[in-house]
C-alpha cells in the first residue's frame, strides 16, 4: 500500500501545476509553429517550455527525485520517487482551440502513483488526489456519482482510433452498452469522473504520462482505474487503461470486455 502523501509534495504540485498554467496559457488560441515528432504527433514550443519550467522546479527542490516528461525524457528513473509530466495532454486539441487540454502532474513511488494532478489551464480548473486524501476540485471535495449498470453509464475515450483489433472489438461491444459516448475529452474526461458527471472512461494506446496522473485522482474520489485485466497501474503497465467512478460499473466492464475476447 502506498504512503500518505506528505503536504511538501502536494504542494510542489500545485506550484508545477500554476506554473505550467502560466507557461500555457498565453500560447492557446494564438498563432504557433507546430511540429511533428517521431510518432507524428504535434508538439508546440508551449508543451518544450512547460515541461521545461517544471523540470527545474522539481530539481532545483527535491534533487534526488527522478523525472519522467513527455518532451524531454527519463532523468533519475530509477529514483525511489519519480515526477512524471504531461505538459499538454490533448495538444491536437489545443492547437484547434478546444480547452479540454491539460497538463498531468503525478508523482510516483517506487513506480506506483500515489499524487495526481489534472490541471485544465483553458478552464481555470483543477483536480487533485493522492494517497491518504480525498480528490479536490479547485479546493473544494470531489465526489464520483453512483452507477451500477452500462445502461445507465456515460463513457468517455478520446478517440475511438484509439483501439484496434480484439481491442476494438472489446472497446465496441462496451459502447453499444452504455446511455452515452463522447470523444475528443482527452484528460479533462477523468475529471468529469472525478466529479461525479461521467462514469466511464477506456483507452488504450497511452504512456505513463498519459495514465498515471489520472489514478489519484479518480481513486480519491471514490472511484476505480486499473489496466484492462484489472491490474493496479504502474511506469510499466501496457497503456490499456479503464477509470469508473463506481466499482460496479469497472467490474461489469471488466466482464463484458473479457466476454469479448
Amino acid at each position: 500500500m502506498a504512503s500518505p502523501v506528505s503536504e511538501e509534495y502536494v504542494n510542489l504540485a500545485g506550484r508545477l501545476a500554476d506554473t505550467a498554467r502560466e507557461v500555457v496559457t498565453p500560447y492557446f488560441r494564438r498563432p504557433l509553429d507546430i511540429e511533428r515528432k517521431g510518432d507524428d504527433s504535434p508538439v508546440t514550443r508551449a508543451d518544450r517550455e512547460a515541461e521545461a519550467a517544471m523540470r527545474q522546479i522539481i530539481e532545483q527542490t527535491f534533487p534526488g527525485h527522478g523525472i519522467f516528461g513527455e518532451e524531454y525524457g527519463p532523468d533519475r528513473a530509477d529514483a525511489e520517487y519519480v515526477w512524471v509530466l504531461d505538459p499538454v495532454d490533448g495538444t491536437r486539441a489545443f492547437i484547434a482551440g478546444l480547452p479540454v487540454f491539460g497538463t498531468l502532474i503525478a508523482l510516483c513511488e517506487r513506480g506506483r502513483p500515489i499524487l495526481g494532478v489534472i490541471e485544465c489551464p483553458a478552464m481555470r480548473e483543477r483536480w487533485v488526489g493522492g494517497a491518504g486524501f480525498p480528490t479536490t476540485f479547485n479546493g473544494a471535495p470531489a465526489s464520483t456519482r453512483a452507477c451500477a449498470g452500462l445502461a445507465d453509464a456515460i463513457l468517455y475515450s478520446t478517440t475511438p482510433d484509439l483501439f484496434h483489433g480484439a481491442d476494438q472489438t472489446a472497446f465496441s461491444l462496451v459502447e453499444t452498452m452504455v446511455r452515452e459516448r463522447r470523444f475528443g475529452t482527452d484528460c479533462y474526461a477523468y475529471g468529469l469522473v472525478a466529479s461525479g458527471f461521467g462514469d466511464l472512461v477506456i483507452e488504450a494506446g497511452l504512456k505513463p504520462f498519459d495514465y498515471l496522473a489520472h489514478l489519484p485522482v479518480i481513486e480519491g474520489a471514490g472511484g476505480v482505474m486499473t489496466d484492462w485485466s484489472g491490474n493496479a497501474l504502474t511506469m510499466d503497465s501496457d497503456g490499456r487503461v479503464i477509470g469508473a467512478g463506481d466499482p460496479r460499473i469497472h467490474a461489469r466492464t471488466l466482464e463484458t470486455m473479457r466476454a469479448a475476447g
